[in-house]
């Protein structure tokens, strides 16, 4: 698989789980949806600079 593939399911997988997160989780809340949110883009960041990035 190439490496703009690798990019565009990553980020459709963050996509993915931040909304399913807030539809099942977070409705009505407003603050802690956004630090659910940026919870999640962290730990996705983390795991792209660790794991799927090129030396």
């Amino acid at each position: 698989m190439g490496r703009s593939a690798t990019i565009v399911l990553y980020a459709l997988a963050v996509v993915v789980v931040v909304v399913g997160v807030d539809v099942l989780f977070f409705r009505n809340h407003l603050w802690p949806r956004l630090m659910a949110n940026v919870g999640i883009v962290l730990v996705f960041g983390a795991f792209y600079l660790r794991f799927l990035q090129r030396p």
